[in-house]
């Protein structure tokens, strides 16, 4: 069977990683895959993962409002020349591509949209994909399935007009032996770090956006500082690293840009390492989130985490970790204080919990099964 992934495109993020994952593990004795690309950002981390796995890659180059009608006639004849049995958009721009694509090719193609996105408000959306979401809720009669990352995202687009009678929900699955415990990536951290070997570490792995709020981070670690000196922060993701201008800015409201507390690590490719390296981890996103995959790779890891109630977040840590509100430093400062005064040993009782949870719930193997059977479906 003929998979034509068709996705906004292959920086490193969540999505981009959902998709390898499911690339990596589908059983390519029964399945054919094909990836399409609306844009071209550079060679990324995802996009080399994937040529690795001997898929094809075609790239549209999509960069500017003029450059779009040209690639609308590239994607027709691609979809011609490859024939896939099912198209499946991955995330808003996407989605509204392939279902282009099998309309105006008038091959009848089954398509099938994938929704990695929560949506609050669409005033946090850029114009541009807060009209697209409206556009795509208008036309959710025409794909067989809507697939959404989490729960509150599929209840969130259903009040927003998508067809209910469409909606399915796949969570995002984890590699739990990749993503391990480890006492060596614990001291190898704290090792790059200078740090001793009982520091405690706070992790925060978010690229650079208003919706990460990092801003909410760094005001929540100034917080905890004043009663626990010999905490450490460590980010990690694109963008975050001091020659960031956004990142000079922030350090300097909060007096920050010297302090030997604060380590950006900016984009790296041992997150399985530097997760396992931290004591808590922490996701405090705004808004935006649908199945954060940083919160169960650190769950995976054997690492406690405290999240903002933002997506799927408070269902994923279930009992294992800790929730509060987004933008609300004091309160994430005081339940890192909480954290902390547990201690070592029932922290990694908390970790050991939560790794569990992710065997039991989101291994892998069972999420990719999940969408190898709904494909079946359309045979």
């Amino acid at each position: 069977m003929k998979l034509l992934f068709i996705i906004t495109g292959l920086s490193t993020g969540g999505a981009e990683m959902m998709l390898y994952k499911l690339l990596d593990r589908i059983n390519r004795e029964q399945f054919d895959p094909f990836v399409i690309s609306l844009t071209y950002e550079g060679e990324s981390q995802i996009s080399q993962r994937i040529s690795d796995l001997d898929i094809p890659i075609y790239l549209l180059n999509i960069n500017s409002k003029q450059e779009i009608l040209q690639a609308i006639w590239r994607l027709i004849n691609l979809v011609r020349k490859i024939q896939p049995d099912i198209i499946q958009g991955w995330m808003y721009h996407a989605n509204l591509a392939a279902q282009f694509a099998s309309l105006l090719t008038f091959q009848s193609v089954p398509t099938v949209w994938n929704i990695r996105h929560s949506v609050y408000s669409l005033k946090y959306e850029k114009s541009t994909t807060a009209t697209i979401i409206k556009l795509l809720a208008k036309m959710s009669s025409f794909p067989k399935n809507i697939i959404y990352v989490s729960h509150i995202s599929a209840k969130q687009h259903e009040k927003l007009g998508y067809q209910d009678s469409k909606s399915v929900v796949i969570p995002n699955g984890f590699d739990t032996e990749v993503f391990t415990p480890s006492i060596n990536a614990r001291n190898g951290l704290r090792r790059e770090l200078g740090l001793t070997e009982n520091a405690i570490v706070i992790g925060l792995i978010a690229r650079y956006h208003p919706m990460k709020d990092h801003d909410n981070f760094l005001s929540a670690a100034t917080l905890l500082l004043k009663k626990f000196p010999d905490i450490h922060f460590v980010l990690v993701g694109t963008g975050v690293q001091k020659e960031n201008s956004g990142i000079v800015s922030l350090l300097s409201d909060f007096k920050l840009t010297h302090d030997p507390h604060f380590h950006f690590l900016g984009e790296r490719q041992d997150i399985s390492k530097i997760t396992a390296g931290f004591d808590i981890a922490s996701l405090v996103s705004a808004w935006g989130e649908g199945f954060p995959n940083v919160v169960g790779e650190a769950m995976s890891c054997g690492v406690p985490c405290v999240v903002t109630d933002v997506g799927d977040s408070a269902w994923i840590v279930g009992e294992t970790g800790k929730v509060v509100p987004p933008k609300d430093p004091e309160k994430l400062a005081q339940v890192w204080q909480e954290m902390i005064e547990l201690g070592q040993e029932k922290r990694n009782q908390l970790g050991t919990l939560a790794r569990q949870r992710i065997i039991e719930n989101f291994s892998l193997d069972a999420i990719v099964e999940q969408y190898e059977e709904l494909y079946f479906h359309y045979a």
